[in-house]
């Protein structure tokens, strides 16, 4: 159900178009303005209050190389967004009664316990604590796309501090450690259980796995390229510098996937959970809009109350990510809100509400749910921007519907009303 009203602005770009309700304009607004003043290229915007559709806009072009514009069905690769679609389908397994989040990992994947990670749970997996961030041994050319070989040499790996007692960011190995659980307890692959229990009753056009026939409608990514003056980061000092560190394989022993593999059929075609789910901002607040919720929404139920209750709670937080190299606070496969402004050596951030749990993505995308306000928002572009978190296109869109909802401020490092 939608309470938009049409929506319709020249910018240099592009056009900008859908819908926005009369009390979400500044939202609207704020949205053209990364249009005219953020270099946006191509963009859309969903936000989705007590389920009914509040925003939802595009805009821009899709592929400036051909002209082609970004159209109200336009996808694009929304990266790490896609951990919290790959979070869910275990969340939905576990409502059913199909997986036990804190139960051993070896109970269903007894290859997993090798080399100390005997104690690792799918809790760890989903919080990044469970210490394979990275592989140390060269991957092999399209590794990604190959899920046996990544469970493979997962399962295999020496962990890099005992599981549990630390995180750091899992980037792109946290698809094939939860998505491995997801498979066993489900017994069909990550992205089919994906669309069979979470996409298709919801309606979304979201995709862990896309079908060639959906290819067309891709919007291809426009790598960041940072400036020669742009600051040295911690995160960035040691994957230049810190040669078998986490962030410099992180950096190095990835194949190239964002740069190159992002863009690509064999990228999109893969099943690669925490990386390379293709949708829309449509389709990123419908993901999680039940969740906003209760749960449940229009006659689709997806997790019970005790559930969800447990997915936006803190389930890790440090002032040192062992990956990210900065604060980070994470609930059980989901992003909370972090305050990183007054952080001289890497203010990456995402400001939320205190309640609100969800994903960014590389570049600037991000989804979340506020159950405290029965909101739901998803963002996607097709230009990256800098930050290891949000950057200021994804986080004033953000501020705007905060700010439409009544909340006063986010000097306490969450929005508050």
């Amino acid at each position: 159900m939608s309470a938009a009203a049409s929506f319709r602005r020249e910018t240099p770009a592009g056009v900008v178009e859908g819908g926005c309700a009369p009390a979400f304009m500044p939202v609207a607004e704020e949205f053209v303005r990364n249009f005219t003043a953020r270099g946006e290229v191509g963009a859309s915007l969903a936000l989705t209050l007590e389920g009914r559709i509040m925003v939802d806009l595009w805009g821009g072009l899709a592929d400036p190389a051909s002209k082609r514009p970004w159209q109200r069905d336009t996808v694009s690769i929304v990266f790490s967004c896609t951990k919290g679609a790959t979070a869910l389908c275990a969340h939905v397994l576990s409502a059913r009664g199909k997986l036990d989040i804190d139960a051993p990992v070896c109970a269903l994947w007894p290859e997993f316990a090798r080399h100390g990670k005997d104690g690792a749970t799918t809790r760890m997996m989903l919080d990044h604590s469970v210490a394979v961030p990275v592989l140390r041994e060269k991957l092999k050319p399209g590794a990604f796309y190959d899920w046996d070989y990544m469970t493979g040499r997962l399962a295999d790996e020496t962990p890099f501090w005992q599981p549990g007692t630390r995180n750091g960011y899992h980037a792109l190995t946290f698809g094939f450690t939860v998505g491995e659980m997801v498979r066993r307890a489900a017994g069909t692959s990550l992205g089919s259980f994906f669309q069979e229990a979470i996409a298709r009753p919801l309606g979304i056009d979201f995709w862990i796995g896309l079908p060639e026939a959906e290819e067309p409608r891709v919007a291809p990514m426009i790598v960041y390229r940072a400036g020669a003056d742009e600051q040295v980061t911690p995160f960035l000092s040691a994957a230049l510098n810190e040669r078998g560190s986490v962030p410099n394989l992180m950096v190095f022993n990835s194949d190239g996937f964002r740069e190159r593999g992002a863009n690509s059929r064999a990228g999109h075609a893969a099943e690669i959970g925490a990386a390379n789910g293709i949708t829309n901002g449509r389709g990123l607040a419908g993901l999680y809009a039940p969740l906003a919720n209760g749960g449940k929404l229009d006659g689709v139920s997806l997790v019970d109350a005790d559930t969800l209750a447990r997915m936006g709670e803190v389930s890790m937080a440090t002032h040192l990510d062992a990956t990210l190299m900065l604060p980070t606070r994470f609930a059980l496969g989901f992003m909370k809100s972090m305050d990183n402004r007054k952080n001289a050596a890497d203010s990456s951030s995402v400001i939320l509400g205190a309640s609100a749990f969800g994903h960014v993505g590389a570049g600037g995308s991000i989804g979340f749910a506020d159950p405290a306000c029965a909101m739901s928002f998803g963002y996607s572009m097709n230009r990256m921007g800098p930050g290891i978190v949000l950057n200021a296109r994804g986080q004033s869109l953000v501020d705007a519907a905060y700010r439409c909802l009544g909340y006063r401020s986010n000097q306490s490092g969450v929005w508050a009303r």
